[in-house]
């Protein structure tokens, strides 16, 4: 192996191949799998309408379903890498057919690179879910090929040349296909390296420093994913799920129509990549704190029929978010750093909330109830259950439910 770090003579790759080759999965890692390819499956077959179906003919199955994972925002997050591992890792496994395992290899290996590459590197306008996820699929695909640990170090150091993706995609369909792009890469990869390509794995630390990351040794031990994964409540952004959780705690108390002004307040880095402040179209919705503010005092839940374009567009709506006010105050080093909080000013007075914890988050799980809707609504209209969906016939569904591209 070639080293980037002086006497240690090891590279950042052969320490992550050495885990993932390695790595026993607990019974606690793989009922994460399984929680996780149930979210995922649902969000990827919530998504047989969108638009973006349409121009995905190019790619690959495994990047189909990624682009399907990930285009309505619902898929799962690693709050401390900020990345959606699942629309990655699920995608890869279940086209590779290496089920949790593989799933759990490509997941541990984008916790710990994202790990490496930290906070600075996501405020930088980097999407992390596409740099790391690259590399992630890239180890989903050497479990799948069984390599050892040089050939899934070689793996990894052949995915760098596509581990790329930036936040000015956020609102477009481009930010969907980052993801899609970032697994068809990764798995392409893997079959490199299973086909005896070779390479410089110090590669891989020469990328982690230019994208403004610390090489090093990785986390051995422990859970696959460090933390677990955060679920989504609310299909946009999770910058948004604590803004939206806020304001709907207000919405009895207040009538939309006599609002007057609204004011947000949070620390910068909780809003990194809510880049639309005067959105027209659903995807930017997605990316909004001004609409979801206002759409948060204007529907019962935010849901599917909250980020469409006419939702963003119904006159009252804009009216509200015209309202808004954000008043950031500086640091933030992830996206529930601090609080939020939320002032209603109307006609009887100023309704206040304030929030640290989204329902959804690690460490405020999800109810049973809560997850049964978001199921509910993934899967409506659709001849599925969650009980159809495991890793031996969910790509059968995906392949029967999701549009073929022309």
């Amino acid at each position: 192996m070639v080293s980037t770090r002086g006497s240690t003579a090891v590279s950042t790759a052969a320490d992550l191949a050495c885990w993932a080759v390695g790595h026993r999965p607990s019974a606690d890692d793989l009922a994460l799998a399984d929680r996780a390819l149930l979210d995922t499956v649902a969000v990827a077959l919530a998504s047989h309408a969108e638009p973006v179906h349409r121009v995905t003919a190019p790619l690959s199955e495994a990047a189909r379903w990624a682009v399907a994972a990930h285009v309505l925002d619902f898929d799962d997050l690693h709050m401390p890498t900020t990345t959606h591992i699942s629309s990655v890792c699920v995608s890869a496994a279940l086209a590779t057919g290496s089920g949790g395992p593989g799933y759990l290899a490509g997941a541990g290996v984008m916790a710990r690179v994202g790990t490496l590459l930290g906070w600075r590197h996501y405020a930088a306008g980097w999407h992390a879910t596409t740099t790391t996820g690259a590399l992630a699929a890239a180890a989903t695909g050497a479990s799948a090929h069984g390599l050892d640990e040089d050939g899934t170090a070689r793996a990894l150091a052949l995915a760098v040349p596509a581990a790329g993706g930036v936040q000015r995609a956020f609102g477009t369909d481009a930010k969907s296909l980052q993801v899609g792009l970032a697994v068809e890469a990764g798995l392409r990869a893997a079959d490199l390296a299973a086909a005896g390509a070779g390479a410089d794995t110090g590669a891989v630390d020469t990328w982690l420093t230019l994208l403004g990351g610390e090489p090093g040794p990785v986390s051995d031990d422990g859970p696959a994913v460090p933390d677990g994964l955060a679920v989504k409540i609310h299909p946009c952004c999770y910058a948004l799920q604590r803004p939206i959780a806020a304001a709907a705690s207000l919405r009895d108390q207040v009538d939309p129509a006599t609002v007057d002004r609204i004011v947000v307040r949070a620390l910068a880095g909780t809003t990194t990549p809510l880049i639309h402040h005067r959105p027209r179209t659903g995807l930017q919705g997605k990316f909004s704190l001004e609409y979801a503010v206002a759409a948060a005092l204007l529907d019962e839940h935010a849901g599917f029929a909250t980020f469409t374009d006419e939702a963003v567009l119904r006159p009252e709506a804009q009216r509200l978010l015209a309202r808004v006010e954000v008043d950031l105050v500086p640091g933030g080093d992830w996206l529930l750093a601090g609080e939020t909080e939320v002032d209603v000013h109307g006609s009887d007075g100023v309704r206040r909330a304030v929030l640290d914890l989204p329902p959804g988050s690690p460490r405020r799980p999800p109810t049973g109830a809560q997850l049964d809707r978001k199921l509910v609504d993934c899967l409506a209209g659709l001849d599925v259950s969650p009980a159809d969906i495991d890793w031996s016939g969910a790509a059968d569904l995906l392949r029967r439910l999701l549009p073929r591209p022309a």
